[in-house]
């Protein structure tokens, strides 16, 4: 009928003011903050937007030659490098395909492969001893890279198609370096796109000293809306299996559900769903999709297996005033004693998966776990000429 569709629509529109209210907020929060700022969000409603992502106090970016000068016997990392490459961005190769990795001053990098914005590596600098790097990422190397953090853009509407095929907006699609821009090696930047039919997307990548950061922008080209399930999905990586949590979400809604797909998964929905079979107490039933509760724990252990989002019902979001999860929440890793703060901006949902048993098919010692921020439950719809903004921040102080 055509009120469930009113409803659904009213809801979308909501959802959009509120998000853009918590990314303006979140920005002005942070604004005078001792390092660099993450995000500058120009106003929505203005006719001209700026870049989704900007330093502060920024020189202007230095002139870029034209890549039709270059020679011809250049490679692709070697032209990359000629028209993007700054200090403390460096441009290589890597089994035949592009790679960048980004490091700041203190010795915190990044690395990325480029033609699928994949970011394969975060080593940030987390003890005051010279060597005091650690690893944030769990990837997993082969024929095609697994794991670390991916971008996810699910077309709502071809959700349902049969196994095997895609439904992702950007399969079939590689992207583009669009820009670099840095701030005295403290802050560094990149800037992706990749044009997925009627859609203009553009992907930013910063670094700093504590934290790393990416945003999505996705413009509709369109005469039609679209309706888009957007995630940015992190393996992380942990010590030990009996070690591993969260906490921050204590009081926030969940229901287990599977994660969307994506080519970087270390485990494929179904998989995320079936109950761990290993162990002497394994007979429990896994939890049951669609089943809602609340998060009673100060601390949420993720040694047993498990797949939920962390966000208000449906049902909920079409009232006037409802509870929305927490814009941020910590990973614990009791066996190298860290806490990293993983913070959403623009997303609705929360994504936490935790592989259990299952965590051993990869062979690694390592545990992991997969979290990030998306919008699946209640998709977003992006209108014609519209643009829709989400970003993901991952930040430590255990210096």
């Amino acid at each position: 009928s055509s009120q469930p569709h009113a409803k659904e629509k009213s809801l979308r529109k909501r959802q959009k003011k509120k998000s853009w209210t918590k990314i303006r907020l979140y920005c002005s929060r942070h604004s005078h903050s001792s390092h660099s700022s993450y995000l500058f969000f120009s106003d929505p409603y203005s006719p001209s937007m700026a870049s989704l992502i900007s330093f502060s106090s920024l020189p202007k970016p230095k002139a870029i030659r034209s890549s039709v000068s270059a020679p011809q016997t250049q490679t692709i990392t070697e032209r990359l490098e000629d028209k993007f490459g700054r200090k403390g961005i460096k441009f290589s190769e890597s089994n035949n395909s592009p790679m960048v990795e980004l490091k700041v001053r203190n010795g915190s990098s990044l690395k990325m492969s480029l033609s699928d914005a994949h970011v394969i590596s975060y080593k940030p600098k987390v003890y005051w001893k010279d060597d005091g790097f650690e690893e944030v990422l769990y990837t997993v190397d082969g024929d095609e890279r697994r794991g670390g953090v991916g971008v996810i853009i699910v077309n709502a509407e071809e959700a349902t198609k049969p196994k095997g095929v895609s439904s992702s907006v950007l399969s079939g699609y590689d992207w583009s370096v669009k820009d670099t821009d840095s701030d005295a090696i403290d802050a560094l930047q990149i800037e992706l796109s990749c044009t997925a039919g009627v859609l203009d997307i553009t992907y930013i990548v910063s670094l700093y000293p504590v934290s790393m950061a990416t945003a999505l922008v996705v413009k509709n080209n369109g005469r039609k809306p679209v309706t888009l399930k957007p995630g940015i999905m992190s393996y992380l990586r942990f010590k030990k299996r009996n070690g591993a949590g969260i906490q921050g979400l204590k009081g926030c809604s969940y229901c287990p559900n599977p994660p969307l797909s994506s080519p970087f998964e270390l485990l494929s929905p179904s998989e995320a769903m079936k109950a761990d079979s290993s162990g002497w107490f394994s007979s429990e039933e896994g939890e049951k999709p669609g089943i809602w509760a609340v998060e009673d724990s100060m601390i949420t252990l993720l040694e047993k297996k498990m797949s939920r989002i962390y966000g208000a019902p449906p049902a909920e979001r079409l009232k006037a005033v409802y509870n929305t999860p927490p814009s941020k929440f910590e990973t614990i890793d009791q066996g190298r004693g860290l806490f990293f703060r993983m913070i959403r901006i623009g997303f609705e949902e929360i994504y936490v998966g935790s592989p259990g048993s299952m965590s051993e098919k990869n062979g690694k010692q390592n545990y992991f776990v997969c979290t990030g921020p998306m919008s699946m439950l209640v998709p977003v719809e992006v209108a014609s000429g519209e643009t829709w903004r989400g970003a993901m921040v991952i930040e430590h102080d255990n210096l």
